[in-house]
């Protein structure tokens, strides 16, 4: 068996008002702690998504699981080649290697947290994204970093018939 033992002896505590909050309604993102506040155990942030808002293209992880609690609202979920509408309380695990995606449910908003394990240092990955919402970089930019943030982007019949 394998155990990841996570190299940080104090407690993480994170104030809604130290968060760091990027983008701007309907998509926005609450950083709350990378991987290296948490010596590698996971990284974490909170996603608000108003009125069927995209929030992630699918994508798959080689290393990591990602976890998807539904603090309010209403969310649909791609998890390999299932659709998944949760709403508030459910919970999804995507296991390393299985596509997945996320937004909120049409004509609903959601308010989600997501947690990374093992955790990849993913802040810089959403900053790169909201330059890319202003404009700032080409989205192609992101084929560049793939590797970098374990995250490699796909395309999903289930997920563009469920969003059209």
């Amino acid at each position: 068996m394998s155990l990841i033992v996570p190299g940080f002896t104090e407690s993480v505590v994170v104030r809604t008002a130290d968060a760091e909050v990027v983008g701007r309604a309907p998509t926005t993102i609450r950083l709350l702690a990378d991987s290296s506040a948490t010596g590698g155990a996971l990284s974490t942030q909170r996603v608000t998504l108003a009125d069927g808002a995209d929030g992630a293209r699918p994508h798959r992880h080689g290393n990591s699981a990602e976890l998807f609690y539904l603090l309010d609202g209403t969310a649909q979920l791609l998890s390999g080649e299932q659709v998944v509408t949760a709403e508030r309380g459910d919970l999804v695990i995507v296991p390393p290697g299985l596509s997945h995606a996320f937004a909120a449910a049409p004509g609903h908003d959601a308010d989600i947290l997501i947690v990374i394990t093992p955790g990849v240092e993913r802040f810089e990955y959403f900053r790169h994204l909201e330059r890319i919402a202003y404009g700032k970089q080409p989205p192609e930019s992101l084929l560049d970093v793939q590797e970098l943030y374990d995250t490699y982007f796909e395309t999903s019949v289930p997920w563009k018939e469920a969003r059209s």
